[in-house]
This record gives C-alpha cells, sequence and structure tokens, in this order.
C-alpha cells in the first residue's frame, strides 16, 4: 500500500523550483473591488471587456476569513498572499496614506500575524524589494496591497488622475485601486434596520462605467510586454459573490484562466494573486504565499459574450447554492425522520405490502445523496425556477437508482438491493473526483466557491457517502463469498476495497484528502478482522493504528515534496514548522462546533434511535429484525461496524465533525433497514385474510 502511494506521489513531483532572482517584467494589478462579470458588457464598458477578450479570464472567489470580504481585507489578503482581515473595523474604503506609508500598519501586520492563517501582511512588498524591485501604488487601497511589511511603498499617488508620465512604468510592480463600484455602497450609506441600502442598477451601471474608463486610461499608459492582472477583489457591503479576474500579458492568450489551487476551469481564488504576481515578475514565492499562479487552461471561448455568460454562470449557481442549501437540509431531516417513523410502523404491522412499500421507500431515501450529486448534470441554477427544476432532478436520479435496486436477480437478496444503492453511490462520487469533481460543487451535499474551503476533490461529506457506499457494496460482496465458503478471499476482497478507498481518497489526481484516509484504515481494518472471523482485539487494533500513522506520515511526506501539494502535504509542511498543533486545535474546534447544527444533529440522534429501538430490539418478533438480518447475512454485522468504525473517526479528524456521521447514516440505516425487511420473508409476516374469510370469521352478531 505504501509503495503504491510512493510510485504516485513520485510520479507527480515536478522539478524543484529555481533560487530567487531579480525581478523581470513589469506587472500593474489593478484591483476594482465589487467587480461581477455581470457588470462587463461590449457596448457599457469597451475597455474591460477589451482586456478580458485581449486576455484570458476566470470568476474570482474572494473568500477571506469572515462572511463576506471587504476591500481592507481584499488588499490585505494579497499583501500577505494567505487570507487576511481588518478585524475590529467597519467595512469602509481604505485609509488615504501618510505620505507613502499606511497609518496603523503594524496593528494590521501583528493581529494578522495572529489569525488562524497566521498571514504575513507586507510579504508581496518585501518580496519585490528582496529581489531589486520598487513598489508603486495608485489609490488607497493600493498601499495596502503593495506596501512591506514596513507598511511603505516606494510611490503613491492618490488617483488615476494623479498620474505622473513615467508613474506606470518606473517600477516592477504598479498597483492600481479603482474604489468606484465599492463607493457607490458607501454612498447608499444603511437602511432603517442597519442593513446596506440597495444601489439602484443606474448608479450602480454609472459606477462601473467609470470603472471602466479609468481602467482604459491605465491600459492606454502601459509599456509593451506589461503583464496586466485585474481582480475584483473584495464584496461590495452585501452578501458574498464571486468576482472577476483577468490576466493579460506574456502568457496569456484568450483562454479561460485556472490554477492548481481549483484545479477548474474558469475559477480562481485571491490567494492566487500574490503567486501570480511574483511568477509575473520571476520571483520565487515565499512558503508563507500559499496560492497558486493564474495560468491558460487551453479552453477559448468563442466571444466575449460567451465569456461573461459562463463566468457570471459561475456564480449564478453558487448563489442557488446558498439560496437553497437550507430547505435541502430541512427536507433531508423531514424526509429520514419520516422514514424512520414509517419503518417503526410497519415493523410492528407485519403486513407485506406495507412492508414492501417501505423497503421502497427505504432503498429511495438511501439514494437520495447520490440523486443530489446527480442532479448537477443539468444546469438547474440557470432555470427560471431553480428549486423546481432541482427537486425534478433529484426526484428522477432517485427513481432510476431505485429502479434498478429493485430489477436485477440481486433484489431477492438480503444485502443485494442495498449494495446496489451504495455501489452507484461510490461509484457516482469516485468518477466525480476523477474527472474534477463537477458534480460535488454548488451541489446541495457538496462545496460552494463562495466559501472556498475546497475546490476539487473529496469535501467531507462526500466523502462520508462515498466510504460508506464503498462499505456496502464491498459488505455484498463479502456476503456473497461467504456463503460459497471463500472466507479467505472475502477478507482479501475487504482488504483489497480498503486500499482502493486509500487510493480514491488520498490521491493528488481525485479525492486530495487528508482527514478520510485517517478514517479509512481502522474502519477497513476492523471490517476485515470481523470477515476472518478475527476478533477486534484492542492488541491488533493498536498494531494496526500504529501502522496507519506511519502510513499517512509517509504519504503526506512525499505529497509535500510536490510543488503544489494538497491538504496531505500541507500537513507535513505544518508538522515541521511546528504549526500542526495549531491546524488540530483549529479542526477540534470545529468539529465541536457542529453540534450546534440541529438538522444534521437530529439526523445523527434519529437514525441511532431507530437503529436501537427499532432495529435491534424485538417488536412484534421474538428476536430483533436486524439479528434476523444478521444471522442470515453474516457479512451485515461487520458491514454496519465498518461504517460506524469509519464514520465516527472521520467525525473525530475532521472539521465538519457531526455532518460525517449524520451524512453516513442516511444511506446505512435505511439500507439496514431493507435488510432487515428482506430477512424477515414472508414466513414471518401475515396479510390480511381475504373478505370472504374475514365474513366467515367474524363472530355471529348478538340477538
Amino acid at each position: 500500500m505504501l509503495l503504491l502511494f510512493a510510485a504516485v506521489a513520485l510520479a507527480l513531483l515536478p522539478t524543484a523550483a529555481s533560487a530567487s532572482a531579480p525581478t523581470r517584467g513589469h506587472v500593474v494589478l489593478i484591483g476594482v473591488p465589487g467587480l461581477q462579470w455581470g457588470d462587463i458588457h461590449d457596448t457599457a464598458t469597451p475597455n474591460l471587456a477589451r482586456l478580458a477578450g485581449q486576455g484570458s479570464s476566470a470568476a474570482l472567489s474572494v473568500k477571506t476569513v469572515g462572511p463576506h470580504t471587504c476591500p481592507i481585507d481584499g488588499w490585505l489578503t494579497i499583501s500577505a498572499g494567505q487570507r487576511s482581515q481588518l478585524r475590529n473595523g467597519s467595512c469602509g474604503l481604505p485609509p488615504a496614506p501618510e505620505g507613502n506609508a499606511v497609518p496603523g500598519f503594524a496593528a494590521m501586520r501583528d493581529d494578522n500575524a495572529h489569525n488562524k492563517y497566521k498571514s504575513q501582511v507586507g510579504l508581496l512588498g518585501d518580496a519585490v524589494h528582496t529581489g531589486g524591485g520598487c513598489t508603486m501604488a495608485i489609490g488607497p487601497g493600493a498601499v495596502l496591497g503593495a506596501a512591506d511589511s514596513a507598511g511603505r511603498v516606494d510611490g503613491y499617488v492618490p488617483s488615476t488622475e494623479q498620474i505622473p508620465a513615467d508613474g506606470l512604468t518606473r517600477c516592477a510592480l504598479t498597483v492600481v485601486d479603482i474604489d468606484d463600484v465599492f463607493h457607490a455602497y458607501i454612498d447608499a450609506g444603511v437602511d432603517v434596520n442597519g442593513d446596506q441600502a440597495q444601489v439602484a442598477a443606474k448608479k450602480r451601471a454609472a459606477a462601473v462605467k467609470s470603472a471602466d474608463t479609468q481602467v482604459g486610461q491605465v491600459l492606454t499608459s502601459l509599456p509593451p510586454d506589461t503583464t496586466v492582472l485585474l481582480a475584483g477583489l473584495s464584496d461590495a457591503n452585501v452578501s458574498a459573490h464571486l468576482r472577476v479576474a483577468i490576466a493579460s500579458g506574456p502568457g496569456y492568450s484568450g483562454h479561460y484562466l485556472t490554477a492548481d489551487s481549483t484545479h477548474t476551469s474558469g475559477l480562481v481564488t485571491l490567494t492566487d494573486v500574490t503567486a501570480t504576481v511574483l511568477h509575473s515578475l520571476g520571483l520565487k514565492q515565499p512558503s508563507d504565499a500559499v496560492g497558486s499562479r493564474w495560468r491558460d487552461d487551453g479552453a477559448k471561448p468563442a466571444s466575449v459574450g460567451t465569456l461573461t455568460k459562463r463566468l457570471n454562470d459561475h456564480d449564478v449557481a453558487a448563489q442557488s447554492y446558498s439560496r437553497l442549501v437550507l430547505p435541502f437540509y430541512l427536507a433531508l431531516v423531514i424526509v429520514q425522520v419520516a422514514l424512520y417513523a414509517f419503518g417503526t410502523f410497519a415493523l410492528t404491522r407485519k403486513r407485506r405490502r406495507v412492508l414492501a412499500a417501505t423497503r421502497v421507500a427505504a432503498l429511495a431515501g438511501a439514494s437520495l445523496p447520490a440523486a443530489a450529486f446527480l442532479a448537477n448534470l443539468v444546469p438547474w441554477w440557470s432555470a427560471g425556477h431553480p428549486a423546481v427544476v432541482l427537486v425534478a432532478a433529484i426526484v428522477v436520479a432517485i427513481g432510476v437508482i431505485t429502479g434498478i435496486a429493485l430489477a436485477g436477480p440481486w433484489r431477492r437478496s438480503i444485502t443485494g438491493a442495498g449494495a446496489i444503492v451504495g455501489g452507484v453511490t461510490a461509484l457516482v462520487l469516485t468518477l466525480d473526483v476523477l474527472t474534477g469533481s463537477h458534480l460535488q460543487t454548488c451541489s446541495m451535499l457538496g462545496y460552494t466557491p463562495l466559501v472556498a474551503g475546497r475546490f476539487y476533490g473529496f469535501g467531507n461529506i462526500p466523502w462520508a457517502l462515498f466510504v460508506t457506499g464503498l462499505i456496502i457494496v464491498t459488505g455484498a460482496v463479502a456476503e456473497w463469498l461467504l456463503r460459497s465458503g471463500r472466507r479467505t478471499v472475502a477478507t482479501a476482497a475487504v482488504i483489497a476495497s480498503g486500499v482502493l478507498a486509500l487510493v480514491i481518497d488520498g490521491a493528488p489526481f481525485a479525492g486530495a484528502d487528508f482527514g478520510g484516509i485517517i478514517a479509512i484504515i481502522p474502519g477497513f481494518a476492523v471490517f476485515a478482522m470481523m470477515i476472518a472471523g478475527r476478533k477486534v482485539r484492542l492488541s491488533r487494533l493498536l498494531i494496526v493504528l500504529a501502522g496507519g500513522a506511519v502510513f499517512v506520515l509517509a504519504v503526506s511526506f512525499l505529497d509535500s515534496l510536490r510543488a503544489d501539494p494538497t491538504h496531505i502535504g500541507e500537513f507535513w509542511k505544518s508538522l515541521m514548522n511546528g504549526d500542526a498543533g495549531t491546524i488540530i486545535a483549529r479542526k477540534l474546534r470545529g468539529m465541536l462546533g457542529t453540534f450546534v447544527n440541529w438538522e444534521l444533529s437530529l439526523i445523527a440522534v434519529a437514525a441511532v434511535a431507530f437503529l436501537i429501538f427499532a432495529l435491534l430490539r424485538p417488536l412484534a418478533w421474538r428476536a430483533a429484525v436486524l439479528h434476523t438480518a444478521y444471522e442470515r447475512a453474516p457479512a451485515l454485522r461487520p458491514t454496519l461496524v465498518a461504517v460506524l468504525v469509519t464514520a465516527g473517526v472521520g467525525m473525530l479528524v475532521n472539521d465538519s465533525g457531526v455532518a460525517i456521521p449524520a451524512l453516513a447514516f442516511t444511506v446505512a440505516i435505511p439500507l439496514a433497514l431493507v435488510a432487515s425487511i428482506q430477512a424477515i420473508g414472508p414466513e414471518e409476516t401475515t396479510a390480511p385474510p381475504p373478505r370472504s374469510e374475514r365474513s366467515e370469521s367474524a363472530p355471529a352478531p348478538k340477538a
């Protein structure tokens, strides 16, 4: 297993980064806080449209620390190459500099050095100075972005109207602040409730046009071969949105932008700006700067209109996700609780028809998570009524998955129908991470670029669903092998499935997940021991855990050698520089904080209660229905124990906390109900007697 990962990681190692060198080339960074792709049109904003047509473009995730990003937060993040913010301050315009220095810069620098990201404000300016270059700032925000760790730039002018003749050519790095769009919101003020007042569409359009004019003034004064980077680097005192990112000059030729931080065509992040500036200047990126440089992805839009529509579509999807995710989780809670209540009722009634309906309902309920991802095959967010289209897509997908589970010969097996649902769930998510994680992005159970916690690979919830589905289908295969008397082969199948899970979850080109591989090892170890008929002794488990720890650290070390390590390699770097304790404490706080999420906690509690009181305790039968299933399907108990162990460890080592067992249970517990109903068999259920029999056996009426 270790050799396999070593081979994968070493094969992906790039050549070492070059050593520090003097600056080369010329970079102009233009920040337009609040600018969105929906603002850019051929006629209304000709300069921005021309820049987008000549250069390469993407939607920009501007997430920093808070729920939405203020201009000061955006400029400080560019300065540090890491998420930063101005704490305990209003979301207003950056302060006017005193000479060439930012007032209060030392306090901003020291405060961010102790935030959870330990960002080093002033990093960009220091790197340019170390390379022998100078920094020129135009506008107050630009000083924040270009300042060195002392809070100073080499040249400053207050606005684009005051740029001297050589103002755009004298320094290697020129940073320009064009704040017209954000200023429109400042001018609008707040309403009676203290919330940001609405800005009329005409007023916003006028602000964007003014910004476009200033961008044009800058572009016409630049020397050849200048790299121009334009970023809508903050929100505009309203809810979070994706913003504009454009790169023009050497290396950018009219394609969509991407970066190793996102692995997504047409999507980059704010922390990537710093890495891109440094790369364009030929400077080595310091380790404290976490972003990846913007680069062409090779896909060329047909026109500027096509470009703006597609990139704005990223934001449309993100906004639709934000509006619908809470109602979706409420619906998920209702579906799960209703299923458990109906299941309890069905088990006490012993009616074949009721049990058959419960079996179908349980399969449909367990299919819902996979269906939620498959719904993203349809661009539901672009519809006139996105919620209606989303629900329709999910219902159709549930129907298809449930139909397949009930259609084949596997339906007669105790675990067969459930294995189909689990297998489809695992297969959908496996194919997704191997093809770019498009089904997870803005899926109701996936992640959103507005939060920017993850852009590719497995998120914690998709991982929980993937590994649960894989365990369930592996258990069904082991069950078939055990019935054939091939216990050794069944054990080998479980081990092979565990190795497959580690590869899919941990490989940089697939899941790129760290916490998941930690949880997979004990879960599948217990699974293999139980299938092999061995007792799960503490001594054996400790040996497995020790070996797993060595394996995880080895994989983390190998991944850290790559130029763009995933979360796995970043942990090794944190371990080496002493920050691992901080990261673990942050994840622990995040994990504990999830228990206040009543929707997810309710799912977990309801699932456990149903497991204990409906499936494991005797109801209408002499033995508990799940115990009956255990007797008739000896691999079922190890399967459910493996799910519980993996989900439990996953909860402890990931900041998603209770969300992991809660979502794992949405698949595992309904399928346990399906197996229990199938195990009961028609001989242990009763059906209502025919009408004739009821009439004949009815007592005679009293005189």
